[in-house]
């Protein structure tokens, strides 16, 4: 009796509503799963759109065309003699959900709605879709005329089922239900189901692979089984970078797994395994015992089996160990690969930086010589989807980068924006890093497009607003501050469109930018230079301006926005936290501080440039954070509170 079965998994970087694209991914992998000798493949969630649809999903046009890319795998010789698991939307009953659609030989078997979703954080799927209730429950979905016509069907099932094939069973979960206490692996594998697969667009974190890696192996480890596990990859169109790390998981033990960080769109992963190693590990040590409550699954049979008769040569798979990239890794490769796939799919030439010199626009100059780095070698193991795109981001169909350093110096442009105000040190550091990641580097003085706006001013009003080290208010020290900060940013902008068109180039640039949110303090302290200069040297630093340093401002963040602290109780946190090095007066003064200029500045986040999402600690307002951006700044009821409670503590004392 045949037992070893070979199966397929992949990590794509499909883009929403690139139907076409999608479609030929798809294909691809299921043409790499069938040439390697799988007869199961396994897809990424909502492959067949893209994950990041968003309020796309709304439209009947997603939901026609899915079908329409879903017709043409039907059609198609190469979905032939393989379990096919594709992911797309589909209305059933007037409700929409988020659906894997299994398929054989121009025959549907199953569509299995997504029962549990991620709703929390940075995820909104209960905006798009709604979970699937109905436990061990199957009901008819009547087919679109234009599957019928290939299928011959008119309905298939549709609800929470597992497949019977003649040799084994195979259940699914989809992403969320992995990471939630009640996932279906956990009673399907008590009713019998051996192979477990998982459809997911899982975004990269710092550190959330070792958690996602942790879950999928111990899914396997308590009751035994095959885990498969699906990955979208690159950026789909939005702030997040999926990660990929497809991998086949046995009884705890990861036998095969693809890469975290790659420019490789369609990577498949496959594995031969043994289902005897299965039914033994349950057989020894589980035992499985059930309850008379215990409601099995609904089983649908299937004329087909994953193994053959003649297997016994065919070598398996063993456990091996999966060495993760390092948090300072992570931090280089995650952007990066992102960066690449939002620059190839923009249709622009390159990015251009405001290059400051500081440790924020470095780190940002760092990440874009990184990318290069990845596509250099991307190109070096024979990678010629990467060379075209890399040729015609440049324009020349003969180009072949030599070294990364050399690749920056056409696609990536510095500036450094001094003023009146900068210090020759902050000048030497961007030249000096620019020059390091061989990136085209460009000296602009703003101080002439500075006094033409405040002439401008002066004309209309007989005022010339001066800096507070030279007599001014403190209004007219920020007015003058923000001239400044907008000059730099439209001169950005300007030369971003026509840099590349005064060389004679075709194109334009993406303009990157860099924000102070949470910073280490290193030998150079973040700054933005618009005040003068004392002595030649920055006598403006973001802490003093913020009236705290970036570490605590960094406790504080955490605080407001992963912890949900309000004043009161952030007050509350903090005088415990620093009580070695703050009293609760001082502690009281920050804390006021915080929310004060976090509410008369929030109206700045509506409109943050698209950034890349690396951590739940995030200022992304369009994702992330959704708090309104109008407040009352004085927080009277709030402080009160702070100040009452201070005062209880004095008498305390006393």
């Amino acid at each position: 009796m045949g037992r070893k079965v070979t199966l397929a998994t992949c990590s794509l970087d499909q883009w929403a509503l690139d139907f076409d694209g999608n479609f030929e991914r798809i294909l691809k992998s299921i043409e790499i799963a069938k040439e390697h000798g799988a007869k199961y493949r396994l897809g990424p969630e909502l492959e067949i759109c893209g994950y990041g649809c968003a309020d796309h999903f709304h439209e009947s046009d997603t939901l026609l065309h899915c079908f329409e890319v879903l017709k043409k795998l039907l059609e198609s010789p190469i979905t032939e003699d393989i379990i096919c698991d594709v992911g797309m939307p589909i209305m059933h009953r007037n409700v929409r959900y988020n659906c894997r659609v299994i398929f054989l030989n121009r025959q549907i078997l199953l569509i299995r709605p997504k029962m549990l979703m991620a709703n929390h954080g940075i995820y909104r799927e209960m905006r798009w879709f709604s979970p699937w209730t109905k436990f061990r429950t199957v009901e008819e979905y009547f087919l679109p005329r234009m599957i019928q016509q290939v299928t011959g069907q008119d309905t298939v099932p549709f609800g929470d089922c597992v497949l019977s094939t003649k040799d084994t069973c195979i259940g699914t979960e989809m992403c969320e239900e992995l990471w939630h206490p009640s996932s279906p692996h956990s009673q399907m594998g008590l009713d019998g189901v051996e192979i477990f697969t998982n459809s997911s667009a899982s975004h990269h974190e710092l550190r959330k692979a070792d958690q996602r890696i942790n879950l999928i192996k111990s899914a396997t480890l308590k009751s035994g089984g095959i885990y498969l596990y699906a990955n979208q990859r690159g950026c789909d169109g939005d702030r997040l970078y999926y990660d990929g790390c497809a991998m086949v998981v046995v009884n705890g033990g990861i036998v095969a797994h693809g890469a975290q960080f790659s420019l490789t769109e369609v990577e498949v992963i496959t594995a031969t395994l043994d289902l005897e190693d299965v039914r033994c590990y349950r057989g020894e040590s589980c035992q499985l015992q059930l309850g008379s409550e215990f409601k099995p699954c609904y089983r649908i049979k299937v004329d087909f089996s994953l193994s053959s008769n003649d297997d016994i040569l065919f070598p398996t798979h063993q456990a091996i160990t999966w060495h993760l990239p390092t948090p300072e890794e992570e931090i280089s490769l995650g952007p990066a690969c992102w960066l690449w796939d939002y620059l190839r799919r923009s249709g622009q030439a390159g990015f251009l930086l405001p290059l400051s010199g500081g440790v924020d626009s470095s780190s940002v100059a760092c990440i874009v010589y990184s990318m290069c780095v990845l596509v250099c070698q991307a190109i070096e193991n024979g990678n010629n989807q990467v060379l075209e795109d890399v040729r015609r981001l440049i324009g020349d169909d003969a180009y072949f980068p030599q070294q990364p350093r050399e690749l920056c110096g056409h696609i990536f442009t510095t500036c450094y924006m001094g003023s009146e105000n900068s210090s020759a040190d902050t000048c030497d550091r961007a030249k000096k890093l620019a020059s390091q990641i061989g990136s085209t580097h460009m000296n602009i003085n703003i101080d002439m497009a500075v006094k033409g706006i405040l002439g401008i001013f002066s004309m209309v009003t007989g005022r010339w607003p001066q800096f507070l080290a030279n007599g001014g208010s403190h209004r007219e020290n920020l007015a003058l501050q923000n001239v400044q900060a907008r000059v730099r940013m439209v001169l950005a902008y300007l030369f971003a469109q026509l840099s590349l068109w005064s060389r004679g180039k075709p194109g334009g640039l993406l303009v990157l930018g860099s924000a102070n949110v949470d910073e280490s303090i290193l030998a150079a302290p973040p700054t933005a230079e618009l005040e003068p200069l004392t002595n030649g040297q920055v006598s403006q630093t973001d802490e003093a301006d913020m009236g705290m340093t970036y570490s605590e401002l960094s406790v504080i963040g955490r605080l407001r926005k992963i912890s949900k602290c309000g004043p009161y109780s952030m007050f509350s946190k903090l005088i415990q936290m620093w009580k070695d090095v703050l009293s609760p007066t001082e502690v009281a003064y920050k804390v006021k501080r915080f929310f004060r200029m976090y509410s008369m500045n929030r109206h700045k986040m509506t409109t943050v440039t698209p950034s890349y999402h690396a951590e739940s600690y995030s200022p992304d307002d369009n994702r992330f954070d959704l708090r309104p951006f109008l407040y009352n700044t004085r927080w009277n009821w709030q402080f009160q509170s702070i100040d009452s409670e201070i005062s209880q503590m004095a008498t305390k004392m006393h």
